[in-house]
């Protein structure tokens, strides 16, 4: 019933702009809406949250909902399948971790359905099981939280854990009178929220449904991007991910070098908004640059905690084009390393008296948090009380000139983690 308390909270939000006998009617029609039906799978996509339209632009566009009632947090992976004609187009999405007792929304545009008429299959769904906490950022459900009279909604987010949080995003389900209309999620490009910090959030439904939007619900957040592409890029295949509420990005090749990637864009809303893209470094020195239409356009180059670029940038209402990111190295990426590339770098700074103690530890605590390194008995401790001796200066410093492998130096912090020589 855990969705059912969080649409009645926002009905009580939504309370002081409709009439009471409005509020009544969709009380009611929530509650129907998540009774719960014995046939359904402990994970599933509900098929009521489940539909196709055409998008403001006349791009076919299909979203859902999955949804995990297991004790265990699970990959979900959707495959959607539409009939055009004599065709039947497919499309897989291997989603983000969803822990337990969660939900994630999912959108999938299809620009190749030419009918006016497509037939949407019902969604097939696998999943494997994984380790991943609720990320811990909540929407605040009081006078801050407004649907406003053009369909698009405001509110602030808490981060109410002890992690930052790294980009972090938050989806939503918007509903008419009587249905779903549309996935949507915030339009804010947020690199991180901290510990106990208030962010705002704008949210707005594809401008083909505005005026029928209702109320929204199943706020969901995600911290990592969730739409992919594959390229070919000499003679292989690479993989990269964006995020950009509103704009869509498709039909994307690399030149014969494989240090250009053009991809066609198109912003259907009528505001700015933004898109971040993330793909996994070749050296781990690219320096890159991008375009829209040949022109060039500010940007912002980053490495996330798990060693990935990101390609941040604003993009403009009602705009469309040819954007190019240049810079690429030549080649396909190596095998990702166990240990992100942030961690080994700072423990070569932290050898040298480049950087502090605690912000080496922070990476430890990094690789303890994620289970790189598996310490069954860690009691949690505060920052104040971490401590590391500085003769393990010496260990990270062969660690950053590979002296010794990236295996041999977990055995070894993990087992000075264990006796308490090192504390996080």
């Amino acid at each position: 019933m855990k969705n059912l308390h969080l649409d009645l909270k926002t009905l009580s939000t939504l309370s002081r702009v409709f009439q009471p006998q409005t509020l009544l009617l969709l009380g009611l029609f929530t509650i129907l809406l998540f009774i719960p039906n014995p046939t359904f799978a402990e994970v599933f996509v509900p098929l009521h949250e489940y539909l196709g339209y055409f998008d403001s632009n006349g791009i076919y566009t299909v979203v859902g909902n999955v949804k995990n009632e297991n004790n265990f947090a699970v990959i979900p992976t959707i495959t959607v399948s539409v009939i055009d004609g004599a065709e039947t187009i497919s499309k897989t999405i291997k989603h983000v971790p969803l822990a337990v007792g969660s939900e994630i929304p999912f959108k999938i545009k299809f620009p190749e359905i030419k009918s006016n008429i497509p037939v949407l299959v019902n969604p097939e769904l696998t999943f494997e099981k994984t380790i991943k906490d609720e990320i811990p950022i909540q929407v605040l459900y009081d006078k801050t939280l407004i649907k406003h009279d053009d369909g698009h909604i405001t509110g602030k987010i808490q981060n109410t854990g002890n992690q930052t949080i790294h980009y972090p995003k938050l989806f939503a389900v918007v509903h008419g009178y009587d249905r779903v209309l549309d996935i949507t999620q915030n339009i804010e490009f947020i690199e991180k929220i901290e510990p106990g910090e208030i962010l705002d959030f704008t949210m707005y439904p594809d401008p083909s449904i505005t005026e029928d939007v209702f109320y929204y619900s199943c706020f969901g957040p995600v911290d990592m991007s969730v739409v992919p592409i594959s390229v070919k890029k000499n003679e292989g295949k690479f993989d990269l991910r964006y995020d950009s509420p509103g704009t869509f990005f498709y039909d994307a090749k690399y030149d014969e070098r494989g240090t250009d990637l053009t991809i066609r864009s198109t912003n259907s809303y009528p505001f700015p908004t933004y898109a971040n893209f993330e793909f996994p470094p070749i050296s781990g020195n690219e320096k890159f640059s991008v375009t829209l239409n040949d022109e060039p356009i500010d940007f912002i180059q980053s490495m996330d905690q798990m060693g990935y670029w990101h390609v941040a940038f604003d993009v403009q209402p009602q705009s469309q084009g040819i954007l190019k990111i240049s810079g690429f190295d030549e080649g396909l990426p190596p095998d990702m390393p166990l240990v992100p590339m942030w961690v080994k770098q700072n423990g070569g700074w932290w050898s040298t008296n480049q950087i502090i103690d605690s912000e080496f530890l922070e990476g430890i605590k990094f690789l303890v948090d994620t289970q790189i390194i598996e310490v069954s008995t860690l009691e949690k401790s505060s920052q104040s009380d971490w401590k590391i001796p500085s003769w393990t200066k010496t260990i990270a410093g062969w660690w950053s000139e590979e002296q010794i492998s990236d295996d041999e130096f977990l055995i070894i912090i993990k087992n000075l983690i264990e006796r308490q020589i090192i504390v996080v």
